[in-house]
């Protein structure tokens, strides 16, 4: 049976995901990107590997996605994230026609169609005022680890306005606020809010559909996810796997190529006909 894998190197974190002929995801992995972003992409596929209980000779077929696609050295080929998120988006979700991807670095409104092509897209490449990267700031500022963020933010009852629309200020105006003496639960509820805002106003650029998706590592955040519905009116598909949507729709465009590689070529057919006796 083929194999095939897709390895999303994001600015944060790196996922590998491993898919088998029918598009089923038989191993993945995630691992911090750090500073060797070569070194992360080896490791996250070695590990996806294992967990598939494969050999690297039996994946016919890898695809590197995200920031650092280009240093997936042992991949055949590259995909954009934009195109690999859309299209893992309606893998997981069918339903799928809006994506928000929110990473450490960028934020992206993508609008598919139903096999998950892209139909518009729009990204806040240059500040990173709606992103993970804004949260980490914020937890820097509060001394509070990135990954309970979100539950201490949903105990707010008299969230505060983040005014700021920049990363570099958001650490000096938490503090102000800290300073104020408001509670850290209201602030943090504040910096979702306006993540938030943020986000929704990227979305409705390229056209809010029915069923949006969220995908990338700050989909994991409950209090995103909270902040995000409340501000579109809807609820949004997620779960434990959107962290890992991008590498998977790269996966799956691997399988495109496995499959494609097995179509004779037009005409190929009719003329091996003609030269049989």
């Amino acid at each position: 049976m083929a194999h095939a894998a897709g390895v999303d190197v994001g600015s944060t974190q790196t996922k590998a995901v491993i898919v088998d002929e029918q598009g089923r995801v038989t191993g993945r992995a995630l691992t911090d990107t750090g500073a060797n972003v070569m070194q992360a992409a080896e490791k996250a596929y070695a590990i996806a590997l294992e967990a598939s209980g494969l050999e690297e000779r039996e994946v016919e077929w890898v695809i590197g996605t995200g920031y650092g696609r280009y240093r997936v050295t042992f991949g055949n080929a590259q995909v954009t994230e934009i195109s690999c998120h859309g299209r893992g988006a309606v893998h997981l979700f069918p339903g799928s026609r809006t994506v928000v991807d929110m990473g450490g670095q960028d934020t992206k409104a993508i609008r598919v169609s139903e096999t998950g092509e892209i139909v518009d897209f729009c990204m806040n490449d240059k500040c990173a005022a709606g992103t993970g990267r804004f949260l980490g700031a914020a937890a820097a500022a509060l001394d509070i680890p990135l990954n309970d963020l979100g539950n201490v933010a949903l105990s707010s009852e008299k969230p505060v306005r983040i005014s700021t629309t920049c990363t570099v200020f958001a650490e000096s105006e938490v503090l102000s606020w800290l300073g104020k003496g408001k509670k850290i639960e209201d602030i943090l509820w504040g910096v979702h809010t306006s993540i938030a805002s943020r986000s929704g106003s990227l979305l409705r650029r390229v056209g809010i559909e029915e069923e949006v998706t969220f995908t990338g590592g700050v989909s994991r955040n409950p209090a995103m996810v909270e902040a995000l519905e409340q501000r579109l009116g809807k609820k949004l598909n997620y779960s434990e796997d959107s962290h890992y949507i991008g590498a998977l729709g790269a996966a799956l465009f691997a399988l495109d190529h496995i499959r494609a590689s097995r179509i004779p070529p037009a005409g190929a057919a009719a003329a091996h006909k003609e030269a049989s006796p």
